[in-house]
């Protein structure tokens, strides 16, 4: 399905509701899995990757298929090796089943488990029989991917002695993994984090009732719009102010590109700030989701800008630095985006009608991996959606 997207008055003042934390979300769902005792989460994300993540912790199923959703896919392979007496194979698309997954498996090889590649040696599909682990001192590569150390520290605590984790080179995406250890210290697991050696004991999750909070990611696509809008209002709905995802830093970076942000009675306002010092160099070795909406409003602000810290990104759900270069030398021509089977290519590259007229946008589906709602939500703001249908195509 293909959408035209244009703003008639490039005036956007609206309320939203953000989706709620799919990152949250999914660690979450680990550790109630994990958890000895039951408990309730409240306001799960409604995002593709967090439901199949959800089925597959509910399967009794011998064959998971996780679709697209890698995070998933990686959290899966810790939590299903922990299964003692059961049998799986996990796989996924044909995207998933090209991204590494080596790394991980290797780890947890070192602590005991019995997992093996059923097609490409380093690549899913695995097939992964549940063992007690044995914990043990391992290293992995903190560049690679954050998630294959989260995947390992959630299951941590069940492991039969302490895992020392030992992270080499610099972390790619570290708050990610900060993230994941304060969910875990919250739920009863105490850990000590010193230098690259993150230690945790075998101990217990302890239940405990939460709502999860708003999706700072999902909230970089209204700065985005705010900073190429010609006015603006935006109240933007359920993030946390004192919140532990990472892309909280999308304020500082947007102020610089002419947004000013600031919170009142709970919510976050948007609004166009006088000031706007264009940045020479950014770095997003903590925050590479950030990439897809900074280099489109820059390009469309006409500026240029080195960015650093996004090698991991050629592994996403598409290589996000050549698809986004490609489609942005379409905007003077063609205006036609595809967007990879990439959530984040649609909703960075449609906020750009506001600087370059009607776009057209395929496969807008894609959005449903983190943000099912964003086209109506792009309603909200003014913006005029209309469906291609073959004949208009």
């Amino acid at each position: 399905m293909n959408y035209k997207i244009s703003h008639p008055t490039k005036v956007v003042e609206c309320e939203i509701d953000l989706p709620s934390s799919k990152s949250i979300s999914n660690r979450l769902l680990l550790i109630q899995a994990l958890c000895k005792d039951s408990f309730t989460i409240e306001n799960l994300s409604n995002s593709d990757d967090t439901k199949s993540l959800q089925k597959a912790l509910n399967s009794t199923e011998e064959i998971i298929d996780i679709g697209a959703a890698g995070t998933s896919f990686r959290f899966l392979t810790s939590y299903l090796a922990t299964l003692v007496g059961k049998e799986f194979i996990l796989t996924g698309s044909d995207r998933v089943k090209k991204r590494p997954i080596k790394y991980l498996v290797d780890a947890l090889q070192k602590i005991g488990a019995d997992i093996s590649y059923l097609e490409k040696d380093g690549f899913s599909p695995l097939r992964i029989k549940g063992i007690e682990l044995k914990g043990g001192e391992v290293s992995i590569d903190g560049g690679v991917s954050s998630q294959f150390i989260s995947s390992l520290l959630l299951i941590s605590p069940t492991l039969e002695r302490e895992l020392t984790l030992i992270i080499s080179s610099e972390i790619v995406s570290k708050p990610y993994i900060e993230m994941t250890l304060k969910l875990m210290k919250q739920y009863g697991v105490s850990y000590t984090w010193i230098g690259n050696k993150i230690e945790i004991k075998s101990q217990k999750y302890v239940a405990k009732k939460c709502s999860i909070e708003a999706d700072w990611s999902a909230s970089s696509f209204w700065f985005q719009i705010a900073s190429l809008s010609e006015k603006c209002n935006i109240k933007l709905n359920g993030l946390s102010e004192n919140s532990i995802q990472g892309d909280k830093k999308v304020m500082d970076l947007f102020e610089e590109l002419g947004v000013y942000s600031e919170f009142e009675n709970n919510s976050l306002i948007l609004t166009k700030s006088v000031n706007s010092s264009f940045p020479k160099a950014i770095d997003l070795l903590d925050n590479p989701d950030l990439y897809q909406p900074l280099k489109c409003t820059l390009f469309a602000k006409g500026v240029n800008a080195k960015f650093s810290g996004v090698e991991t990104l050629k592994d996403k759900e598409t290589n996000r630095i050549d698809a986004v270069e490609k489609e942005l030398k379409k905007l003077t021509s063609s205006k036609i985006i595809e967007t990879y089977k990439d959530h984040r290519m649609a909703m960075s590259f449609a906020p750009l009608c506001l600087n370059y007229g009607e776009l057209q946008i395929n496969d807008v589906e894609v959005v449903s991996k983190s943000y099912p709602n964003f086209w109506e939500d792009l309603q909200k703001g003014g913006f005029k959606i209309n469906l291609l249908t073959d004949s208009n195509n």
